[in-house]
């Protein structure tokens, strides 16, 4: 009888540390008590060690997700600038190649004879060339604007508690990030846009903004990447704001070097029409011009005669 009871107790112990064995902060991760180990895959037959008690680097991440969409399994659904230098991700999800530590080699090629330099985010931050591109440093993104839009509300949205509660919602959500970081929150109410500016100090690489804003887009865009599925939804004088949409700026510590040959056929075309506009349009004045000197010129002898 006691023998039962002993292999009783033993089994409820296995199974509570195997419950409790979990990542939080990766929904992908398959974790094996005893002790507590998770890992995800990144590759065929390539496993990523995780350190779930803190958000997993965005480099592991975008890995995770392209080995996943390779196999056709779920990964994710599709204020203006803060300063000219500002980029976002217009190139989307690839396969990165990262340092051990989960931070993204600032050269990449994703596999193929094309490559070019990223920045902290992964972020594309020059022209694409060949495999002799030439990426000295990883750049750090010291600066990032999310461009959030809610949905409607019962009550207007006082502005004024509005920065209180971002900053509350984003220490509260994402790994009790520094609140301190979030500088400015400002608000177009018709347009129901929230423009929320992150920022640290230039040179400052304890805070990794970009890791912060990868786990808000996922979790606006309804896929969140914590266990936890529930969304971003901050609250506004006991109001809670369902957010809609998500669009990340990135401002370096040094300027992106995208040149005009970077530009696609599409956008080329476009502003040679546009120039070709410009031209054709300074040319019909200037002959509108000349031609009524001339009118002006034969028109005036005719006066003379009169008198």
């Amino acid at each position: 009888m006691k023998l039962w009871i002993a292999l009783f107790f033993v089994t409820l112990a296995v199974g509570a540390s195997a419950q409790s064995c979990t990542c939080k902060t990766m929904k992908w991760a398959v974790c094996e008590p005893s002790p507590c180990r998770c890992t995800v895959m990144v590759d065929e037959d390539v496993k990523q060690p995780l350190t779930c008690d803190k958000m997993i680097p965005k480099c592991f991440l975008m890995k995770a997700e392209m080995y996943r969409a390779k196999l056709n399994l779920s990964t994710r659904t599709l204020g203006g600038k803060p300063a000219e230098t500002a980029i976002v991700d217009n190139d989307g999800i690839y396969d990165p190649d990262c340092e051990q530590d989960g931070t993204f080699k600032a050269k990449q090629c994703n596999n193929t004879e094309e490559c070019w330099c990223v920045n902290s985010a992964g972020v594309r931050r020059t022209d694409k060339g060949d495999k002799n591109q030439m990426c000295d440093k990883l750049v750090e993104t010291f600066w990032v604007r999310l461009e959030l839009k809610h949905k409607e509300t019962a009550k207007p949205v006082d502005e004024k508690k509005l920065k209180v509660a971002m900053a509350d919602a984003i220490h509260k959500r994402y790994d009790n990030f520094n609140k301190d970081l979030v500088q400015d929150v400002t608000y177009d109410p018709e347009a129901q846009l929230i423009f929320v500016d992150v920022k640290k100090s230039k040179g400052e690489r304890k805070s990794d903004l970009t890791r912060m804003a990868y786990y808000m887009e996922k979790d606006v865009k309804a896929l969140p990447l914590f266990q936890d599925q529930a969304k971003f939804e901050p609250m506004v004088d006991g109001q809670k704001l369902e957010i809609a949409n998500i669009l990340v700026y990135y401002v370096d510590e040094e300027a992106p070097t995208f040149t005009m040959k970077g530009l696609t056929g599409g956008v080329i075309a476009v502003i040679v029409v546009v120039v070709l506009a410009v031209v054709a349009g300074l040319l019909v004045v200037f002959f509108a011009r000349r031609r009524q000197q001339q009118m002006y010129a034969k028109a005036e002898p005719r006066e003379m005669e009169a008198m």
